[in-house]
């Protein structure tokens, strides 16, 4: 087994665990509340400008790469990812602090937002090891791999970006800002 195959194996391991240890302690703290906490209530549309600019970021990042701008894309794809740790981190500290917003709305579009949430729930969870290998396959210059799984991981990336905002955009008229 070369070097490279060796550090994609201890690579896998992490991702493996990263991609289970992540979702289920999102999913705890989620429930936990701090105690006396202020609500952090000017956090949801700061996370969903963040969702916003990985977005139009990651379509940046294919139109680099598309024009041999290698180091830019490298540049702005670390930026998606720490992008994406920053609303992870905003996203936990909102709900450890503030009770959960109900959607208001009726008829259709309660179905539609259902629909959005659901589908960027389970893409969310599904894109972390998708992000982590594409990413891990391009730092261990396996570009081929790297480019097929990137067709996969991009749309999916995509999807859950710009629906996290959509998701924003349709239950803040719910929230209470009090």
């Amino acid at each position: 087994m070369s070097a490279v195959d060796l550090k994609e194996k201890k690579f896998n391991k992490l991702i493996t665990i990263v991609s289970i240890v992540v979702p289920v302690v999102v999913a705890i703290l989620f429930r936990v509340k701090i105690p006396d906490a202020k609500p952090l209530s000017f956090l949801p549309p700061i996370y969903a400008s963040v969702n916003g600019i990985t977005a139009i970021l990651l379509i940046a990042a294919v139109f680099a790469i598309k024009n041999g701008k290698k180091v830019m894309h490298q540049n702005l794809m670390k930026t998606c990812i720490g992008l994406s740790l920053a609303f992870l981190v905003m996203y936990i500290g909102y709900h450890m602090t503030s009770e959960s917003t109900k959607f208001g709305g009726d008829g259709a579009v309660k179905y539609v937002y259902y629909f959005i949430l659901i589908t960027h729930i389970i893409l969310s969870i599904i894109i972390i090891p998708l992000v982590l290998k594409t990413y891990a396959k391009a730092y261990l210059e396996k570009f081929e791999e790297h480019r097929k799984l990137a067709k996969i991981t991009f749309p999916i990336w995509l999807y859950v970006a710009i629906t996290g905002v959509v998701v924003y955009l349709m239950i803040s008229p719910y929230y209470n800002y009090a």
